[in-house]
């Protein structure tokens, strides 16, 4: 392997994989005016290297984030016998493509070196993302600065050299260090530079370099009309593509985009900056010199911004292979078309299984809420509309579940914010978008199903014990839940005697559990279980949404009299997942949009269950009753280092100690029953095991089915 390798040389393949058509391709970069070519852009297509010449394909695949549990993206965690198992479930799952955003330890491209020798038949191509100095963009405000050109050009010369296994990086905070000696140039589809571009720093970045010419490179190009930022970007493409060549390599180049800096107007979108300015893929070029080609990558979710559901063009297309009106279909024909014979990739989309949600789109394909079958069978629905608007690939987001990220209606809720990848919160849903789950401990703590075999060992501590309708309870944590185990006289009698689980949590108290005045005043979250379904509530005083967003800013109707510490008012969560806003394009004035969490089934959550839902809070059978507790939704900023957060309408976010958690359990006709309630240690490392999530079958089907196709059709 190496710069030098000869045309014909290397990989080879005979496809059969199910689902495919049996055609035989044999993949082998190609030479092209005296450079070698793993594949190039041909049209609308990104055509792979086979057969002597380039076939199109659609280039189907997941996104590989760069950490797992317990450690922040910049500590680059993973370790070698990680990318072993993920790399060859991925080739499992079907994707002929998998992207990584930036440079990764030596032990991803060892191990994507090992596994494409190992299956000649399927080789797992990878899109190589370089990552920006991104807070000296942000503070500058001009990409142009040096402390910007300067380190963006450095983290390319890097990535160039990782990619082609001849470099040392030294151990750099932040980044991934070490020897790399895989050469995995051969199947590097493509390089994809830098980031989801913030809008006000393009602006900015356009403003102050208002005189600058287009770029004209010798393998990039930027055409006429071009802005400063766009000539910028086909510089930085321009210097990749010269590293390469000098290596003797071409092949397609892109860089990163998103819907917020799309080239469309977008008249009916109420946010300034989400359609403030454009960084516009038609006005860069690759030249005659660089046979790899250029291609516009967008990242491009269902649910944001908000003109995606505002846009009526968009609300009545329908979709060319069953003409079922869908508005996400609707904005990629007009994004395609826009694009005109340039090739264009979706590199980011999905929808996450939640049960947290921060926004609300078309056809129910929101930011959360969703089980896991219902949001895999949309990742592949919306994989189809990709392929059939005629994109030449679209990229999953993502491989598996990532504990460190935030969302916007729950980020300020985290504190420290240095420790969120030490725990996992239900309510933020950017934790969910795998299509693997990580979950907490080597193996789960509790399995929700109404069974409680795995109580005697899981090391839960037996906290009451009584001869009334509850006769013993038993808690245990883990880094996402607290769990309790309720043993019941009789089967199923919380159907004829609800059951409520009263916790103290926080200092205060709220006049007695929810319409049980005076009974287990401290209280401030409960669990009512029964007659037929279960309810989370927590006292209306200290619940955040509603504080900041009802007495704070008045988005929200409240009542000042429940919103007193101790008024006995009991309310369901809420989620903000969009302040009022105005529709420009027709005047037209939009409340705010909240969601109530509850009521909740009693369930399954048990994966192997075909009734399985991963937002199960309360599982029950026979004489067995299960709750699993978020921690955000007891009100914790961060369970491994006991700190509650403490909302005040001013918008200030404080947080308070916790101590041992109270817990009394109350039926009716017996006395309350009080427990010695459960306390913890807290943790400054965690454990995790992977599943795949429900519904991984069906979408590898499709994955298999797509990735299979060629052309990009019309």
């Amino acid at each position: 392997m190496g710069g030098d390798e000869p045309a014909g040389e290397g990989m080879t393949s005979s496809e059969s994989e199910p689902g495919e058509s049996g055609t035989e391709l044999r993949f082998a970069p190609q030479t092209v005016e005296g450079l070698s070519l793993p594949a190039r852009v041909e049209g609308r297509s990104v055509e792979a290297a086979a057969d002597d010449s380039f076939v199109p394909l659609f280039w189907a695949g997941v996104n590989l984030g760069s950490t797992v549990p317990g450690h922040q993206p910049g500590e680059v965690a993973p370790a070698r016998e990680d990318y072993d198992r993920w790399l060859s479930e991925m080739g499992e799952f079907g994707a002929r493509v998998v992207r990584i955003y930036t440079i990764l330890r030596p032990a991803f491209y060892d191990a994507l070196a090992a596994y494409n020798e190992a299956h000649p038949d399927r080789p797992l191509f990878f899109i190589q993302g370089v990552w920006i100095p991104e807070e000296e963009f942000l503070s500058t405000g001009n990409a142009y600065d040096p402390a910007v050109t300067d380190g963006f050009e450095a983290e390319i010369d890097d990535a160039v050299a990782v990619v082609h296994g001849d470099t040392t990086l030294p151990e750099v905070p932040g980044h991934a260090g070490g020897t790399f000696e895989s050469d995995v140039s051969r199947w590097l589809l493509a390089f994809s530079i830098g980031i989801e571009w913030d809008p006000h720093a393009v602006e900015t970045t356009d403003r102050l370099n208002a005189n600058t010419a287009p770029f004209r490179g010798r393998y990039i190009t930027a055409l006429k009309g071009a802005t400063p930022m766009e000539s910028w970007i086909a510089s930085m493409l321009d210097h990749t593509a010269s590293l390469d060549a000098d290596r003797g390599w071409s092949r397609p180049l892109t860089f990163t985009n998103w819907l917020t800096l799309d080239p469309l107007d977008h008249p009916y979108e109420p946010l300034p900056e989400e359609d403030l300015v454009s960084v516009d893929a038609t006005h860069i070029a690759a030249t005659d010199a660089w046979p790899g080609g250029f291609f516009a990558s967008y990242h491009a979710y269902p649910y944001y911004p908000d003109f995606m559901r505002l846009t009526p063009e968009y609300q009545s297309y329908e979709r060319p292979r069953d003409g079922e009106v869908d508005p996400y279909s609707g904005y990629l024909n007009e994004l395609r078309a826009y694009h005109g014979e340039q090739a264009v990739m979706v590199t980011e989309f999905g929808v996450p299984s939640a049960l947290g949600i921060a926004h609300l789109g078309p056809l129910g394909r929101d930011q959360g809420n969703h089980s896991e079958q219902e949001a895999l069978r949309m990742d592949g629905d919306m994989l189809r509309n990709i392929q059939e608007e005629g994109f030449a690939g679209g990229i999953i987001f993502q491989w598996v579940d990532e504990w460190f990220k935030f969302t916007w209606n729950t980020v300020d809720y985290e504190l420290p914010p240095d420790r969120r990848q030490l725990w996992r919160n239900d309510l933020t849903n950017e934790e969910r978008f795998g299509v693997v789950a990580a979950e907490p401990g080597e193996e789960p703590a509790v399995v929700l199903d109404g069974r409680d075999e795995e109580w005697e060992t899981n090391g839960s501590q037996v906290i009451a014990e009584s001869r009334g309708a509850v006769r013993e309870v038993r808690a245990v944590k883990d880094e996402q839940y607290l769990y309790l185990r309720l043993r019941l006289d009789q089967d199923e009698s919380w159907r004829e005697q609800p059951i409520t689980v009263g916790l103290d949590v926080r200092p205060g108290e709220n006049e007695g559990l929810p319409d049980q005045p005076g009974v287990y005043p401290e209280a401030d979250v409960a669990v009512v279980v029964g007659p037929e379904e279960a309810e989370l509530l927590q006292a209306a005083w200290w619940e955040p949404t509603r504080i900041l967003y009802g007495l704070g800013r008045g988005f929200v109707e409240v009542d000042p009299d429940d919103m007193q510490p101790g008024s006995g008012a009991w309310v369901r969560p809420l989620q903000i997942l969009n302040r009022p806003y105005t529709v420009p394009a027709t005047g037209a004035e939009r409340p705010a949009e909240v969601h109530e969490i509850g009521p909740l089934p009693i369930g399954s959550g048990d994966p192997d269950d075909p009734a399985f839902d991963v937002r199960t809070l309360v599982s029950a059978g026979g004489d067995v009753v299960e709750i699993r507790l978020p921690w955000a939704l007891l009100g914790f900023s961060d369970p491994s280092s006991l700190m509650l957060y403490d909302q005040k309408p001013d918008g200030e976010i404080g947080t308070l100690d916790a101590g041992r958690i109270g817990i009394t359990v109350v039926t009716d006709g017996d006395p309350p029953l009080s427990t010695s309630g459960y306390a913890w240690e807290g943790w400054q490392a965690v454990t995790w095991h992977e599943r795949r999530k429900a519904g991984f079958d069906e979408l590898a089907d499709t994955m298999r089915e797509l990735s299979a196709q060629g052309e990009a059709t019309p």
